[in-house]
């Protein structure tokens, strides 16, 4: 994952559509996916698959092969873009919706080698290459020439792992996790362009009788 080009445009810069959020969490698994290396430090890596996943998968049958899951488990409103327009935005426009998105890497495997090493070499990996640009990120969404998105490891605490896992139907498994920051979705064009009427006033009047 490259960083972003500086490119610079007059023109209205274009964020990202609804779908953003599938797409920045397959970005990540894909770039994992096509990373992965047969060998590290001379040593033979496990086989290992990579998945993005819901929480409805996660409450089925677990598959025990080597593999990591990425899940979304929380999807907050990122606090310092809710009045941020981008340059030569409109005063009167549309401030684009900001997001932060909340994931856990797990590891899932049958020995405590695979589990480990295919965790640590993810780890490595987004330490390594922590942006996301428009490059590097899947087509769907529509993304703007400028778009970034940064992976930040995110501590959490004890409790707040537990309550995740308690709402999980697999028992605990070895995790860290991550916040990509920060998505923006764009309004629908027609939603721009015909913005919705919140209030009407209506005048009233006796009519004189002659």
């Amino acid at each position: 994952m490259a960083t972003l080009n500086q490119a610079g445009s007059n023109n209205r810069q274009l964020m990202a559509n609804v779908f953003a959020i599938h797409s920045v969490g397959s970005s990540i698994v894909t770039f994992l996916r096509n990373t992965y290396p047969q060998q590290a430090d001379g040593r033979t890596m496990p086989t290992c698959s990579f998945e993005l996943t819901s929480g409805g998968q996660l409450a089925g049958d677990i598959d025990e092969t080597t593999h990591l899951s990425l899940y979304l488990y929380r999807v907050t409103v990122n606090e310092h873009s809710r009045q941020t327009r981008r340059p030569g935005t409109p005063a009167d426009g549309f401030v684009p919706l900001g997001l932060d998105l909340h994931y856990l890497l797990t590891a899932w495997a049958g020995n405590p080698l695979d589990e480990q090493v295919t965790l640590a070499w993810a780890m490595q990996q987004l330490h390594r290459f922590p942006v996301l640009d428009a490059s590097s990120l899947s087509d769907e969404a529509g993304w703007g020439p400028d778009e970034v998105v940064q992976i930040i490891p995110a501590e959490l605490s004890n409790e707040d792992v537990m309550r995740i896992w308690d709402a999980l139907e697999p028992a605990y498994r070895l995790s860290v996790s991550y916040v990509a920051r920060l998505v923006r979705l764009d309004p629908d064009e027609d939603t721009e362009t015909f913005r919705p009427v919140v209030a009407r006033r209506h005048a009233y009047g006796r009519e004189e009788l002659g």
